[in-house]
C-alpha cells in the first residue's frame, strides 16, 4: 500500500458493526456470488437485524454459500432480511424445505439470464448498496474483486451506490476489469478468513463416459466454456491430449486451471484477449485461488461482458458445455426445476448456448445422464416438468452416455427419434409411444434398435 492512498484507506476503515449501521431499513442490497460474499459484514448485519435495528431489507444475489446461510439467511430473520435469489443452491433448497413444512412461500427467485443480472439490479431493482469481499488494496489504490467480479463490478459503478467492502488477504488479486478504487468506497472492514471452498463433485462411470464423448467433440484450438459439476470436470480430464485451447468462461474451475497449468490451454488461437483466460467468477479448492492470485495468464471481467453472446461469438470455435436436468422430445431443456420446486436457475446457460452457436465454427453442448433417481426416471421426457431454460430453437448438440445428437437442421420428428436414441434403453419404447401418440411422427412404434444416436 503506497503512502498516497493510505489516508483514504484509513478514513474509510471501520468495524463491521459500524459499517452495517450505514445500511438503513428498506435498503436494496446486492452481494456477489460465492467467494465474494463477506462473512464479517454478513454476521454483523444479521446481529443488527436480530436486535431489531433494521427491517425490510432485500438482499439480491446468486449462488449463496453457507456464510450467508448461517447469518443473514437464518430462518428466523426471513421477514427482516428477505433473500432475493437469482440462482438457487443448497441454502435455498434447505430453506424451501423448512418453509414448505411450515406452509410458507418458497424463497423468492428472480428469473434472469446471468448476463442481464447487472442491468436487472441497477435498472429494474434499483439496488442502493453493495457489500463484497475484495483483495487488499494495490499500489494504485484499487481493490480487486478477485474470484467474484460477476455483477458486483457493474453495480459498484452505479452513481450514488453505498459501497461496503470487506478486505480479505485470502481473496486472490486478479487482473482485468475487476477493480474498485478506494475513492469510491463508503466503508472498509478488514477480515482474515478462508474463502469458501467447493469440494470436487464425485464422478462416476457415466460422468466419465459423457466426458469422453464431449472431449471427442472438442478440437485443438477451440475456445472453452465449462459449467459446474462432475460432468464438466470429466470433460476437462478428457482434454489432456489437446493443444492450443482457449478459455472464455463464466466460471473458472479447478479443471480448467489444471488445463492451463498443463499447457493444454495457451489461448493462442483466440480472436479476443489472446494469451489470456477470461472468466467472471471462480469457485473451487484452495489450489484454484492460489493459481489465480497475481497470475498474468488469467483475467476477470464483469458478467455483462463475459456472458454477452455478442462478445462470446467474437472468438471462433467456441465449445460451450453445460448440464441440464431434463430434455423433452422437441429438444427444449429444463435446467433449473426438480420435483416441482426451484432447484437452481438458468444462470449463464442460455448466454453461452447462443454465444457459442453464433461463433464461427462454434458448438453448444448440453449434457446429462440418461436417467435420474437411481435409474428410475428418464431425463429424456415427452414433456418438461419445469420451465424451459434453453428453448428447442437454441439447443444444438445433446450428449448422454449413449452418444450425441446434433439437433440443428432436424425436424421435430427427426429430433424425437435422435433424442430417444440418447435415452436409456429401458425408456426408449415408452418414449417412442409417447412421441407417436403426440403426433411427433406418424409411423408405427419403432424397434428400439433402430433409434441410434450419433457416435
Amino acid at each position: 500500500m503506497t503512502t498516497i492512498h493510505q489516508p483514504q484507506y484509513r478514513e474509510r476503515l471501520t468495524s463491521a458493526e459500524r459499517a452495517v449501521a450505514m445500511i438503513p431499513s428498506g435498503a436494496k442490497v446486492a452481494m456477489p456470488l460465492a467467494a465474494g460474499q463477506p462473512p464479517a459484514i454478513l454476521a454483523a448485519f444479521a446481529e443488527r437485524a436480530r436486535a431489531g435495528a433494521v427491517e425490510n431489507v432485500r438482499l439480491h444475489y446468486l449462488l449463496c454459500t453457507g456464510v450467508a446461510g448461517t447469518s443473514v439467511f437464518d430462518f428466523e430473520l426471513r421477514d427482516v432480511i428477505v433473500p432475493m435469489s437469482y440462482f438457487h443452491g443448497g441454502v435455498e433448497r434447505a430453506l424451501d424445505k423448512r418453509r414448505l413444512a411450515e406452509a410458507l412461500p418458497a424463497v423468492e427467485l428472480v428469473p434472469c439470464h446471468f448476463s442481464q443480472v447487472p442491468r436487472s439490479l441497477i435498472e429494474h431493482v434499483g439496488v442502493d448498496t453493495l457489500i463484497a469481499t475484495v483483495s487488499p488494496m494495490d499500489a494504485d489504490g484499487n481493490f480487486s474483486l478477485g474470484a467474484s467480479t460477476d455483477y458486483a463490478l457493474t453495480v459498484s459503478r452505479k452513481p450514488g451506490i453505498r459501497l461496503i467492502l470487506e478486505v480479505n488477504p485470502n481473496m486472490p488479486y486478479v487482473r482485468g476489469d475487476c477493480m474498485i478504487p478506494v475513492s469510491s468506497v463508503t466503508a472498509l472492514v478488514e477480515n482474515d478468513v478462508s474463502l469458501p471452498l467447493l469440494p470436487a463433485a464425485p464422478r462416476n462411470e457415466v460422468d466419465d463416459a459423457i466426458g469422453a464423448i464431449i472431449a471427442g467433440l472438442v478440437e485443438d484450438g477451440d475456445c472453452l466454456q465449462m459449467g459446474i459439476g462432475a460432468l464438466p470436470d470429466a470433460v476437462c480430464s478428457g482434454l489432456s491430449g489437446h493443444r492450443h485451447l482457449g478459455i472464455h468462461t463464466e466460471m473458472m474451475t479447478p479443471g480448467l486451471a489444471r488445463l492451463i497449468k498443463a499447457g493444454v490451454v495457451d489461448n493462442s488461437r483466440k480472436q479476443t484477449h489472446v494469451g489470456r483466460s477470461i472468466f467472471t467468477f471462480a469457485l473451487g479448492d484452495q489450489a484454484l485461488y492460489d493459481f489465480l492470485n497475481n497470475n498474468p495468464e488469467v483475467e476477470a471481467y464483469p458478467v455483462d461482458y463475459v456472458n454477452n453472446p455478442f462478445v462470446i461469438a467474437q472468438n471462433d470455435r467456441v465449445a460451450s458445455v453445460n448440464a441440464t436436468l431434463q430434455i423433452d422430445l422437441n429438444g427444449a431443456c429444463n435446467s433449473e426445476f426438480m420435483n416441482g420446486r426451484q432447484f437452481s436457475a438458468s444462470g449463464g446457460q442460455v448466454d453461452f448456448v447462443r454465444g457459442a452457436y453464433a461463433s464461427r465454427g462454434g458448438r453448444s453442448i448440453i449434457a446429462c445422464h440418461s436417467t435420474a433417481a437411481k435409474g428410475t426416471l428418464s431425463r429424456i421426457v415427452p414433456a418438461l416438468t419445469g420451465p424451459v431454460t434453453t428453448s428447442r430453437n437454441d439447443t444444438h448438440i445433446v450428449v448422454t452416455e449413449y452418444g450425441w445428437a446434433n439437433l440443428k437442421g432436424k425436424s421435430v420428428a427427426e429430433r424425437a427419434r435422435a433424442l430417444i436414441g440418447l435415452a436409456h434403453p429401458d425408456f426408449r419404447e415408452e418414449l417412442d409411444r409417447a412421441a407417436h401418440g403426440a403426433g411427433l411422427y406418424a409411423d408405427t412404434a419403432l424397434d428400439s434398435r433402430t433409434l441410434n444416436a450419433e457416435r
